[in-house]
C-alpha cells in the first residue's frame, strides 16, 4: 500500500470520527448549506471573518465519511488564512480532485488535503469531497445561501 494511500485512510478516519470544527457557530457572517443530492450529505457552514481573513469558521450536518472528513480538513486548513488564500487552496484541491494535479508534486502546499487524492478512484465520490469546499466558495465570493453539488 503506498504511503499516500494510507495516509488516506488516516485522514478520511480520523477526521470522520473525530471531525475538527463541528459546532454550530453563533454570531458568523456567512451561514450558508450545502448539499449533495446524490447521497444526500448536507451540512451548514458559518464562517466570521476579520477584514479580509477567515477569523473562525465551522460546520454542522450529516454526511458519508468522505464529505465529513473533507470538511474538517478543509475547515483547518483555511481557519486564519485570507479569502484569497482559500480560493487558491479552493482550486488546489478542485484540480486534485478532477484529476488534474499529481498529489506528489503538491504534497507541501496541499497537506493533508493530498491524502483526498485517492477520491478520484470512485467518482461518484468526488462530489462528496468537494462538498464543503463549494459551500466555502460559494460563501466567499456570492451573497447564496445554498450551494448545491449539481
Amino acid at each position: 500500500m503506498t504511503a499516500l494511500r494510507e495516509l488516506y485512510q488516516e485522514v478520511i478516519l480520523d477526521h470522520n470520527k473525530s471531525p475538527r470544527n463541528y459546532y454550530r457557530m453563533e454570531n458568523a457572517d456567512r451561514k450558508i448549506d450545502g448539499y449533495n443530492p446524490l447521497c444526500g450529505d448536507h451540512f451548514t457552514l458559518f464562517v466570521k471573518l476579520e477584514n479580509d481573513r477567515i477569523k473562525d469558521i465551522s460546520f454542522e450536518g450529516a454526511g458519508c465519511a468522505i464529505s465529513k472528513a473533507s470538511a474538517s480538513v478543509m475547515s483547518s486548513a483555511v481557519k486564519g488564512k485570507t479569502i484569497s488564500e482559500a480560493e487558491e487552496l479552493f482550486h488546489k484541491f478542485h484540480k486534485l480532485m478532477i484529476g488534474e494535479a499529481d498529489p506528489m508534486e503538491n504534497i507541501e502546499s496541499l497537506g493533508k488535503l493530498a491524502a483526498f487524492s485517492g477520491v478520484t478512484e470512485y467518482p461518484a465520490r468526488v462530489k462528496c469531497a468537494t462538498l464543503a469546499w463549494h459551500t466555502l466558495h460559494t460563501a466567499l465570493t456570492t451573497k447564496e445561501h445554498r450551494a448545491t453539488t449539481e
